[in-house]
């Protein structure tokens, strides 16, 4: 067995990528020539004491990019065709520590990683397309500075889709294109808000969020969340004096309940009489695989209370770096100072493809297809938990996300599990660290969307199996 095939559980590279790009450096090294027979796939597994699923995904990789060459019962051979090229060595930083990939190809996406939309299926021709025509179409005026509340022909785009999709009647006018949904948090503080205001926060939630706030100036209050989602009398209790509330009422994050309807009334009616406002983080409600995606909070939102945003992150690529801002009628010139001031703008050039993105119909068709993508994805994940880690983990069902929360049975700690993972390379999240405080609940958040296959799926569990037995 060549030497040079070990692998390394301390590297943050996952390992089936490890031995893909061993084998590439031993045939560019030539300790592989091209008609070599390589081990197989049971024998190599062995030896390296790696899963098989391990194995199969690198051999895979290998043979479709045309570096191996099946020959069915003589074995797997380095491809002949390989004798008259040159082929490079894989360059990536083999002391990198685990949790510290060396360049952006090796750290997206990790196994299991949250947050990230399926990053094979971006529709990068027609997108480069877009961008291009616009590119062609610039004039000075369109490559001055930009509308500090985005580009119009977009937030006229996305007042149309919100209409439709999640029952918010807006205008253009009341949109806001920010660079993120943290940016657009920040652009609430500096509006509507005073440095030291408290306000509810959900617990769990989403850590970035909450730091945002902090590093605003603003004083998060953790509220519990419940089957039901925000415990509303919990926050009255907890912060009578609140000034605002952070929730995710269509999927909340982390825990993948829904906002129930009498909590959304209650959580209205508690605005309105104290003068707060509702920040309602809508991030990724377009994924719904029971029924259709549930209405947002703004489109019960009378009063208006309810500072809405959404993200492109989700839905198209976080490379994007675009998201969205709905405010009241009765805000939106209070808003357009604060941008003034600040001298807030995004690139105008992708917000011209987006909207025209938007426009033609391959937002509505990309949504589609990302959907059905997604419950197949899911599933694979599903499917290999209780194939394989059944006995350790329980998955609760959701009805939608991007990612799956897995309780472990027993009395593990999910830190101390998340920790084990990280060092075998995979990301899946501990649900307690999304808590502000000590927590008594523990799980597993582990993303589906860039699980390519079954196999894959197969192969990820696997290591995660591995992880929890060292």
């Amino acid at each position: 067995m060549h030497p040079s095939l070990q692998t390394d559980r301390a590297l943050a590279t996952p390992l089936h990528r490890q031995l893909y790009h061993r084998f590439r450096d031993a045939i560019a090294a030539g300790r592989f020539r091209p008609g070599d027979r390589v081990p197989s796939i049971r024998s190599l597994a062995s030896a390296l004491n790696l899963s098989r699923g391990t194995v199969e995904l690198a051999y895979q990789t290998l043979i479709s990019e045309g570096y191996l060459l099946t020959r069915g019962a003589a074995g797997t051979v380095v491809s002949p065709a390989l004798i008259a090229a040159r082929i490079a060595p894989a360059h990536w930083d083999e002391s990198t520590p685990a949790g510290q990939a060396s360049t952006v190809a090796e750290r997206s996406p990790s196994p299991f990683q949250l947050g990230l939309p399926a990053l094979d299926a971006v529709p990068t021709r027609l997108w480069q397309r877009l961008m291009t025509r616009q590119l062609k179409a610039s004039t000075p005026a369109t490559l001055a500075y930009p509308d500090p509340q985005g580009h119009y022909a977009l937030r006229h785009a996305l007042a149309a889709y919100l209409g439709v999709s999640r029952g918010i009647d807006c205008s253009p006018d009341q949109i806001i294109i920010t660079g993120g949904y943290c940016e657009a948090l920040r652009i609430i503080c500096c509006t509507v808000l005073r440095s030291g205001d408290h306000g509810w926060f959900e617990e769990p939630g989403y850590f970035k969020a909450r730091n945002a706030l902090r590093a605003a100036g603003v004083i998060p209050v953790p509220v519990a969340v419940d089957e039901d989602g925000l415990d509303v009398t919990a926050g009255r209790r907890q912060a009578p004096q609140a000034r605002f509330a952070v929730v995710t009422p269509s999927h909340q994050s982390p825990t993948g309940v829904s906002l129930a309807l009498a909590r959304r009334l209650a959580l209205l009616a508690w605005a309105n009489d104290n003068d707060a406002w509702i920040i309602e983080d809508d991030y990724d409600s377009e994924y719904r695989y029971q029924g259709r995606p549930l209405p947002a909070l703004k489109s019960l939102d009378r009063d208006g209370r309810v500072l809405y945003a959404g993200t492109f992150s989700k839905v198209l690529f976080p490379g994007l770096r675009l998201a969205y801002l709905v405010v009241p009628p009765s805000q939106v010139a209070r808003f357009r100072r604060t941008l003034d001031d600040a001298g807030h703008g995004c690139p105008q050039l992708p917000q011209a493809a987006l909207a025209d993105f938007m426009a033609e119909g391959h937002f509505a068709r990309h949504l589609k297809r990302m959907r059905s993508l997604y419950a197949q994805r899911r599933g694979y994940l599903i499917q290999a938990l209780a194939t394989r880690l059944s006995d350790r983990l329980h998955v609760e069902p959701q009805a939608g996300g991007m990612h799956l929360l897995a309780r472990p049975k027993g009395h593990r700690s999910d830190i101390d599990m998340a920790d084990r993972a990280r060092r075998h390379g995979l990301a899946l999240q501990a649900l307690s660290a999304w808590f502000d405080g000590p927590s008594c609940a523990c799980g597993l958040l582990l993303g589906f969307t860039n699980i390519a296959s079954q196999a894959e799926a197969d192969c990820w569990v696997d290591e995660l199996k591995t992880a929890l037995d060292g």
